[in-house]
């Protein structure tokens, strides 16, 4: 089906998409990606540039008649989300994605799609390779391990860039231009426990929460959706006092921007608690449930035997306090906007927790568009923690986007947007990492946007683009182009 897709409307973008998705591309392993951009450029005859940490730069002139616009930055990331469901059999560092058409959308086969942001990336590759589409003098901008830290934009030097308008093409929604995001910050917690024998006459089970919907961690956190983290150790919180139970290991989430879907936990139980344990977990199933029915129909909670663990079980001083720090630790909204509507303001996902062989990790990211109340939040991460004597780190800390009203571009695509579309463009901030208030620091002044077509499920097996979407972005996109106004 990935050919089927290469061939819809606009062909050159759809192509350009289909063929960046033959790519592995997973963060921080960008180099075949990397790779790609640059012959891509090179086949043109276009310069391209490659900077220190891995961005790409490729440079197109302007259109005859174009010539007196200003310089425009376009810039989308090269990495992708890797997310996919528990029975879907995919390597992503060797496969392409496999993609097929439902109706009037893409999305991949039990696989996050990539349309974000390779749908950005699609639609600069296709203008640098038009050769009948006006538009001013380009620098198309390249970005690597947007997902895992933004690496790539933290470490774009000053200097290299010399547009002063710049279209981020990372937005999910068609009808939204964006002026703002938050900032963030990893935090964790890194926990070092005692081992000991699995009891006698101990039984051993597998606890196991799955099917939940997942999400960008940013933009889908204010849905209510179920954290498998949070969920799994609600199960855990009183079978700790009134069964013995004793943990193995644990396995929860993948990557901090992605809403925990699954979490599993090696256990053991007492044999005379095992019957009273699984009436436990059948009862809190159902009640967690029915909570979740509607955000996530999907859910599935098991409890099944499993062979009994080859090392030991932690130390229940340990355990008990981990579950109560999980339990303390803020997941979700933490502040709405007090100026927005309808803005988070501050939040945090308790995305992965680990434990095996004396060793625990969780793993967080906090994101605000306050800097100080980012700090809050990762604080109160910190001392949930802090009482089990392990390292809590703040690591890839990047800053928020501060919006412009006065913006010269958003003001020219605002009103393009209602005179092409009928309806007024929704100019608004976002909750999620956007690269622009990076790439403002070292280029302070830059006029920016965002925006992008109806990508929906970014982060989860459930992505998917909406192929009308695509064309109305790809006109507005063009039509935008021509608006750019002249040099002074």
């Amino acid at each position: 089906m990935s050919q089927a897709v290469a061939r819809l409307e606009p062909r050159l973008l759809w192509k350009n998409f289909a063929d960046l998705n033959a790519v592995p591309r997973p963060s921080k392993k960008e180099e075949r990606v990397i790779r790609f951009i640059k012959d891509f450029g090179q086949r043109l005859g276009l310069p391209v540039t490659e900077d220190q940490v891995g961005n790409v730069i490729i440079c197109k002139p302007a259109t005859p008649g174009m010539e007196n616009r200003h310089t425009v930055v376009l810039q989308s990331h090269l990495d992708m989300v890797h997310q996919k469901n528990s029975d879907t059999q995919f390597d992503f560092d060797t496969q392409g994605i496999q993609m097929r058409i439902e109706g009037d959308i893409v999305r991949a086969n039990g696989t996050t799609l990539g349309a974000d942001n390779g749908i950005g990336v699609a639609a600069i590759m296709a203008l640098l390779e038009s050769t009948d589409i006006p538009h001013p003098a380009l620098e198309a901008l390249f970005t690597i391990d947007e997902e895992t830290g933004m690496t790539g934009a933290l470490g774009l030097q000053g200097g290299l860039l010399h547009g002063r308008i710049m279209l981020n093409l990372d937005t999910e929604d068609d009808r939204e231009l964006t002026i703002g995001c938050a900032g963030g910050v990893d935090v964790t917690a890194t926990l070092w426990y005692e081992r000991q024998p699995v009891p006698a006459n101990h039984e051993s089970m597998e606890l196991t929460v799955r099917g939940l919907s997942g999400g960008h961690s940013g933009m889908d956190i204010h849905l209510g959706l179920g954290n498998a983290n949070k969920l799994m150790n609600r199960l855990l919180f009183k079978a700790r006092e009134q069964f013995g139970v004793r943990l193995a290991t644990i396995e929860g989430g993948s990557l901090r921007n992605a809403i925990p879907r699954e979490s599993k936990v090696l256990l053991t139980v007492p044999s005379e608690q095992l019957h009273d344990f699984l009436a436990h977990i059948n009862t809190m199933s159902d009640t967690i449930r029915a909570e979740y029915r509607t955000t996530d129909p999907n859910l599935h909670i098991a409890l099944v035997p499993a062979e009994l663990p080859a090392s030991e079980v932690a130390e229940p001083h340990f355990q008990d306090h981990l579950i109560a720090a999980v339990y303390a630790c803020p997941n979700g909204i933490y502040r709405m906007s007090p100026d927005i509507p309808g803005l988070v303001q501050s939040s945090n996902n308790l995305a992965r927790i680990t434990l095996h062989e004396g060793k625990c990790q969780v793993m967080c990211l906090t994101r605000s568009s306050v800097d100080s109340e980012k700090d809050e939040v990762a604080r109160s991460i910190q001392g949930a923690f802090e009482h089990l004597e392990g390292e809590i780190t703040f690591t890839g800390a990047y800053p928020g986007w501060m919006p412009n009203p006065s913006s010269l571009i958003v003001a020219a695509m605002s009103g393009l947007y209602e005179k092409m579309f009928g309806e007024k463009a929704h100019v608004n901030a976002c909750h999620a990492g956007l690269e622009c208030g990076i790439l403002g620091r070292n280029y302070p002044g830059m006029d920016m946007v965002s925006f992008g077509p109806n990508i929906r499920g970014a982060h989860s097996p459930d992505e998917n683009v909406q192929i009308s979407s695509v064309d109305k972005f790809w006109k507005f996109f063009l039509a935008t182009l021509e608006e750019i106004p002249t040099k002074d």
